[in-house]
């Protein structure tokens, strides 16, 4: 365990603009949809909902447009069913990339997909044609508690049984197997860390650098991609730099 995790090299923080803040929250909403259809509009009782609404509060989604996007999802009214899809490709320089669908119309988000890729000047592949190359893990992000010490955090994700740490200033993102989700969040709330956000990552066994023009022409494709209503999470294997 280092202390730094491979994941963190390929995090992206955009800034959140209200448009941006706006497709966001439209994900989340469709995100809870699901959630409540397949367990129910109890939190308590649905931990994919609980889990849905805390990634909600972390992107700082106000708490009506929660209890109406649960409502919604479980009133007699509610006749939208999304269906969850992977497309999975190469793009620019031969980079490794994942998107996760969820939609109303297959047919638009393959074609808008496919646009995407071809665009950018790569293109999509058959199932497995890239997800051999990563792993499904865990990732639970949490703010940083004061008077932890760097050591402290390192002892906390062995106890927890993650895999890896990464420790920044403001916060520690810890990584563990896909089905210790739940029970990693849970041990690290009852040891007094406040949870932004748990979820399901695409993790790659290994990252690559672009040269600066083919860097140039995969961003425009990942812009293009997290701006797609359909598009819920891209996973990709590319280093980003600052931006």
């Amino acid at each position: 365990m280092s202390g730094h995790s491979k994941w963190s090299t390929i995090k992206r923080d955009k800034e959140k603009t209200d448009q941006a803040r706006g497709k966001i929250f439209t994900k989340i909403g469709k995100e809870i949809a699901v959630a409540v259809k397949a367990g129910g509009p109890d939190p308590a009782t649905n931990p994919k909902l609980a889990t849905v609404i805390a990634k909600a509060r972390s992107n700082n989604m106000p708490n009506d447009n929660i209890q109406r996007s649960i409502k919604k999802a479980s009133g007699e009214g509610s006749n939208v069913n999304y269906e969850s899809m992977v497309y999975e490709g190469y793009g620019p320089g031969g980079s490794a990339v994942i998107c996760e669908i969820l939609t109303d119309n297959k047919n638009r988000a393959s074609s808008d997909v496919r646009h995407i890729f071809d665009r950018a000047g790569g293109a999509l592949g058959g199932p497995g044609s890239v997800a051999f190359m990563f792993d499904r893990k865990a990732v639970i992000a949490t703010k940083a508690k004061p008077g932890l010490s760097e050591d402290d955090v390192m002892m906390l994700a062995m106890e927890i049984e993650a895999d890896d740490v990464d420790i920044a200033p403001e916060g520690y993102t810890f990584v563990g197997e896909a089905t210790k989700l739940a029970t990693m969040r849970d041990e690290l709330m009852k040891n007094g860390l406040e949870v932004v956000s748990a979820e399901l990552e695409m993790i790659p066994n290994n990252t690559m650098d672009l040269p600066e023009d083919k860097y140039i022409s995969f961003m425009k494709m990942l812009d293009n991609l997290e701006e797609n209503d359909d598009v819920q999470n891209v996973f990709h294997n590319v280093n980003l730099k600052d931006e």
